[in-house]
């Protein structure tokens, strides 16, 4: 059986209010940091992984870090989970785009399956990488525990294919900083134990 435990990164700018942030590299806020040392003191007395996985971008990397100290792990930068690219919106905020681009912005929230970013990517480039991230981690870690420490939107799309739902549910998911996402594959068979717990935050 390979266990993953699927992690978002902590609070960073642009959360609220809201900001498409996309390949931004931001730090984690003192808020962000505190919750990444939280997430890791959790993972460390419940788990026992034996592979951690993280984004490239400093908010994952940072969260990584400090689940990597907790649990005696080298953490591997991994492309594939890299958020997605919002191209041109990247960096404006909600309230912005939905002025100067009400017709994409909406398609977006309500069909984000049909919806590509000018000079950026859609909703299926991310599912496609996400994939790659899983085959990987089942082909390397067939009987171990692996974590994964990506972003809201990775974090989604991955659910989205274990859950064996279509894209257009990209939204029902909520991931919150730090939440944890526990998924267990078993002969090919999956099972998802928890999805956006936030209880070690409290």
């Amino acid at each position: 059986m390979t266990k993953i435990l699927l992690v978002r990164h902590g609070h960073v700018q642009g959360i609220d209010p809201e900001r498409f942030r996309g390949r931004a590299d931001l730090a984690l806020t003192e808020r962000g940091k505190k919750q990444a040392r939280a997430v890791a003191e959790r993972i460390a007395s419940d788990w026992r992984p034996a592979g951690l996985y993280t984004s490239p971008l400093s908010r994952c990397v940072e969260t990584a870090e400090a689940i990597a100290k907790a649990c005696n792990l080298a953490p591997q930068v991994t492309d594939d989970l890299i958020d997605i690219d919002y191209g041109a919106w990247q960096s404006r905020s909600r309230a912005e785009l939905e002025q100067t681009d009400p017709i994409l912005y909406s398609g977006w929230f309500f069909t984000p399956h049909l919806v590509r970013f000018p000079d950026g990517e859609s909703l299926q480039d991310l599912v496609l990488r996400a994939a790659d991230v899983l085959r990987l981690v089942l082909r390397s870690h067939p009987k171990e525990t692996v974590i994964l420490v990506a972003h809201d939107s990775l974090n989604r799309a991955l659910l989205i294919q274990l859950l064996d739902q279509p894209l257009s549910s990209f939204w029902r998911l909520a991931q919150e900083p730090c939440c944890i996402n526990e998924i267990d594959v078993v002969d090919g068979c999956v099972r998802v134990l928890r999805v956006n717990e936030t209880r070690h935050l409290a």
